[in-house]
């Protein structure tokens, strides 16, 4: 009888789960009903037991603190959520952080194979299994950062020319929406990835200010925090096409400067092997006849 009703009851939680799995049996919760009415509704799913999905919901909140406070301890002052919008990323933050553990996690255990294998001294097994996981979780940290600031960078640099397109775009007689729009449809770089987003968001029911507002504050660049105020006389102002050459111009001359900085900065670091291939052959030289008359003093 006990084998019995213990069968049955495993039976019955085998048939529960199996059955949890069908759409037609397991009504969907509120969430995935109300899914495909969001603003950024995407394919709806379920998560099932043991499936990825639901692992990192499982591990994410706790993914998320290891990583944040990792980050945090090694200078990175920047919002992970800031980085990952700024540049189209599909993944949210508890999907990066989920992958970037794990990845460490598997680091961890590819070093403590090779450890078991070389079997070196403690202290070397200490250390290689404490600098394999950190390593790899600071070089993914590192590379989204880096493409965090090539983005602003691609910014700064197409901004003069999208000003200057949308000067004349709007001297010819476009209103501001229509301008900004024709750019994002038109234009294939990061700007005008970010103007679709701005877009989405005026359809969404923002003015087109309040879009570019949002988007300065993601992409955290100067000159779009300058372009901004010229942008908000678009109701005022009937010049607004010559105030946005001006502004493109004045954009571009800093890019200018930026660039003839880099450049001297480059040409000064190039004499530095040069200095240093310079200085070794002099101090040599300089050292045999020392050396010898010194040798001379003290033997004399």
């Amino acid at each position: 009888m006990r084998l019995v009703l213990v069968a049955g009851l495993l039976a019955w939680v085998g048939v529960t789960l199996a059955l949890s799995s069908l759409r037609w049996f397991s009504r969907p919760p509120l969430a995935e009903r109300l899914r495909p009415y969001s603003p950024r509704a995407g394919t709806p799913r379920r998560p099932r037991l043991l499936s990825a999905t639901s692992f990192q919901e499982l591990v994410g909140p706790l993914a998320g603190r290891i990583g944040e406070r990792a980050s945090r301890l090694f200078g990175v002052t920047e919002e992970l959520s800031l980085r990952l919008e700024r540049i189209h990323a599909p993944l949210d933050v508890t999907g990066f952080r989920v992958r970037q553990v794990g990845a460490a996690v598997v680091g961890l255990a590819v070093a403590g194979g090779v450890l078991v294998v070389a079997h070196p001294a403690p202290v070397v097994a200490l250390a290689g299994l404490v600098a394999a996981p950190l390593l790899i979780f600071l070089v993914i940290e590192q590379r989204s950062a880096a493409r965090s600031a090539d983005w602003q960078r691609r910014t700064r640099l197409e901004l003069p020319v999208v000003a200057e397109q949308l000067a004349l775009l709007l001297s010819a007689g476009y209103s501001l929406g229509m301008a900004l729009n024709r750019l994002a449809q038109r234009g294939e770089g990061a700007i005008a990835q970010d103007l679709r987003r701005v877009m989405a968001r005026v359809r969404q029911g923002l003015t087109e200010i309040e879009a570019c507002r949002e988007w300065a504050a993601i992409v955290r660049v100067d000159a779009v925090d300058r372009l901004l105020p010229v942008l908000a006389l678009n109701t005022e102002a009937t010049d607004l096409g010559r105030l946005l050459s001006e502004e493109a111009r004045a954009i571009r001359r800093d890019v200018q400067r930026e660039l003839v900085e880099t450049m001297e900065r480059r040409s000064q670091s190039v004499w530095i092997p040069v200095t240093v291939a310079t200085l070794i052959p002099g101090v040599i030289l300089l050292a045999i006849p020392f050396s010898e008359a010194l040798r001379l003093f003290t033997s004399g």
